[in-house]
């Protein structure tokens, strides 16, 4: 198995329950790109998405939406590979 890969199921749960957000364009896609890439998440992959998640339901959705593209420490080549995985569910 990739040695890469985030395998603890745990954590993982952990990571969908906090993807709940107060906007439901952000919970719908959000619950799209869990059905499609949860099995597949790398510990990369979820760090990305714990930095994605700590911002505003706001500042997220204009990022999930290309309103936006990451900044300054967030712009990340993680975390902007991760958005746009997110960007194309």
């Amino acid at each position: 198995m990739d040695e890469s890969h985030q395998s603890d199921p745990l954590r993982r749960a952990r990571l969908r329950w906090r993807a709940r957000r107060g906007l439901l364009e952000n919970d719908l896609i959000f619950e799209r790109f869990f059905s499609k890439y949860e099995q597949q998440l790398s510990d990369a992959d979820v760090a990305a998405l714990t930095r994605l998640l700590e911002l505003s339901d706001n500042e997220l959705m204009d990022l999930l939406l290309a309103r936006t593209e990451p900044e300054g420490d967030l712009a990340t080549p993680d975390v902007v590979r991760l958005l746009q995985m997110l960007r194309n569910v």
